[in-house]
């Protein structure tokens, strides 16, 4: 049985029903690529509705899966809410657009750049000035577990501790992929959350997470003294609801209802 399918065993019960898990093959590259970028485009539909969009900040990057030094990322000034999979812009990891025909965030390739050639098993990278996780990076303190969803980033994830300002150089890049390590998630201070996964579900499923847990405690922090829990239920809580497959799920409702509302991002 492979980990995905272990892991649905443990956590489930009933029969499989018709929820696409993370298993696709595809029958090209192309097929693949068309299914990787609306994910993508799903993804940024899913940010404008939670309110992660703040002007020109913020991108989401995934990997081309032929050409694994290029990613394709949101044109720069476009609303997340209005982003299709038509919109995206292939870049290179020499700052090269190979397809597109918008413009892309300096900083869009500084970060998300270095850190896809840094980690060859992350396929994608999402960054917002998210409201939480931006209030909460000012703490310049790492989430604690306070809750059982925060548990999920119990000793699981990063602090970069330096900010010289927008992210316009490539070699800051390389120190937060420095400052990220192995982790699956970095508070950038006074910036913001960056989070990395092997599929668009993952990395973005995780972000929300995290902003929900920024958001938990610091209601918690302005109302009193929150209880921590102890170090071996949070890792226990962590090996269960930190895995690869609670990210993705943690994707799907909301991937599920941008195609109700308006399915045009597929397009």
């Amino acid at each position: 049985m492979s980990n995905i399918a272990a892991e649905i065993a443990r956590t489930t019960i009933g029969k499989a029903g018709k929820i696409a898990l993370p298993m696709a093959e595809f029958a090209s590259k192309e097929l693949e690529r068309e299914h990787i970028k609306q994910r993508l485009a799903g993804a940024f539909r899913i940010f404008g509705h939670l309110g992660y969009d703040e002007g020109v900040a913020g991108h989401i990057s995934a990997r081309d899966p032929e050409r694994s030094d290029h990613f394709w990322v949101n044109p720069v000034a476009r609303h997340f809410s209005l982003i299709t999979a038509s919109d995206l812009v292939l870049v290179n990891h020499q700052g090269q657009v190979v397809e597109g025909d918008n413009l892309v965030n300096t900083a869009a390739f500084a970060i998300h750049s270095r850190l896809h050639a840094a980690r060859p098993d992350v396929n994608a990278v999402a960054h917002a000035h998210s409201p939480h996780g931006r209030a909460f990076s000012a703490l310049a303190k790492p989430l604690a577990p306070i809750s059982q969803d925060a548990c999920m980033f119990y000793e699981n994830h990063a602090l970069y501790r330096n900010f010289n300002g927008v992210v316009d150089d490539p070699n800051e890049g390389d120190e937060i992929a420095r400052a990220l390590g192995q982790m699956p998630a970095v508070i950038l201070q006074n910036h913001g959350l960056l989070t990395i996964g092997a599929n668009v579900d993952i990395a973005c499923g995780l972000f929300m997470a995290m902003e929900s847990a920024c958001r938990s405690q610091l209601l918690a922090d302005a109302a009193g003294t929150a209880i921590e829990i102890d170090h071996a239920t949070a890792v226990k809580t962590r090996e269960y609801n930190g895995t690869e497959l609670v990210k993705w799920a943690n994707f799907q409702p909301m991937y599920q209802l941008m195609v109700a509302l308006d399915d045009s991002f597929l397009r």
